[in-house]
């Protein structure tokens, strides 16, 4: 027994101890980063051997870059434009998901499988279409205009497609014995029931939106609509490549990524367990 439980210790020793390995490699870019922004003038970023910790730890490089930038403009833009898109995201795909999923009628299928596949498609392709059809819509240097090609995605209803499909019927046919409307059913049953999903999908929403620069920068090129990764980009310039203030200003722009995603990780091993397909 002594030998099994040894055998079994030393396997998870070394399972953890792997996991741990690959952490710390996936980590080791962030941890550059945040070491970068941290050091003094005075420090070489580039010695070698690289200094991973600062001999001088500094906040100046943030404050510098606060105060010479309109940050707090960007952060509000990213935050305004990250907000709505996770909110439209969430109502427009769990209102095309719902039918999709629960509801039968003629082509429900085929609707789905085109649904999906535009999946495949690259943003690239459409992206001259959608700027024109911004332009002509006068949605040039708005938040609309950042906002609108993103407020659904073929994503979005396959997930909550198949989130939908793994409520129990029982619930339903519950709620429609009481006489609860369909639009009724969706919104106090169906919703409720595939909360997780809708967690992860506002999650993934929130990240993509919040880190995308390059629909920001065909449409926007007025610095007072900017979100946070324009005005990094915009940094290079202001600064002529001090890789200490650009790397304070990427730190943040990525910290309230990971604050969000911290918050809301718990929600993400349910969802991928509890909303499964049922045939």
């Amino acid at each position: 027994m002594s030998r099994l439980l040894r055998s079994q210790l030393g396997k998870k020793i070394l399972m953890y101890g792997v996991l741990s390995a690959i952490a710390l490699i996936m980590l080791f870019p962030l941890l550059w980063l945040i070491s970068t922004a941290l050091k003094s003038p005075s420090e070489n970023i580039f010695a070698s051997p690289p200094q991973l910790l600062p001999s001088q730890p500094t906040l100046q490089n943030f404050v510098q870059v606060w105060q010479t930038n309109p940050f707090g403009q960007y952060l509000f833009n990213s935050t305004l434009v990250a907000v709505l898109t996770v909110g439209l995201n969430l109502l427009f795909c769990a209102l095309a998901a719902y039918p999709l999923a629960r509801l039968d009628f003629r082509g429900r299928d085929l609707i789905f499988a085109g649904v999906v596949s535009t999946i495949m498609i690259p943003f690239q392709i459409v992206m001259i279409p959608l700027y024109i059809l911004t332009v002509q819509l006068g949605l040039r240097n708005t938040y609309l205009g950042i906002i609108l090609p993103a407020i659904a995605s073929a994503f979005g209803i396959f997930l909550l497609r198949q989130a939908f499909q793994g409520v129990p019927k029982e619930l339903e046919e519950a709620a429609r014995m009481d006489g609860c409307s369909e639009l009724g059913l969706w919104w106090y049953v169906m919703l409720p029931a595939i909360r997780p999903a809708l967690v992860t999908l506002a999650i993934f929403v929130f990240i993509g939106s919040w880190s995308d620069f390059l629909w920001p920068l065909i449409v926007i090129d007025r610095p007072e609509y900017y979100t946070l990764p324009l005005g990094v980009a915009n940094l290079a310039g202001t600064f002529s490549l001090d890789w200490r203030l650009i790397a304070a200003g990427s730190v943040i722009s990525i910290a309230p990524v990971l604050l969000f995603f911290l918050f809301m990780q718990r929600y993400i091993v349910p969802t991928n367990t509890g909303s499964g397909v049922k045939g």
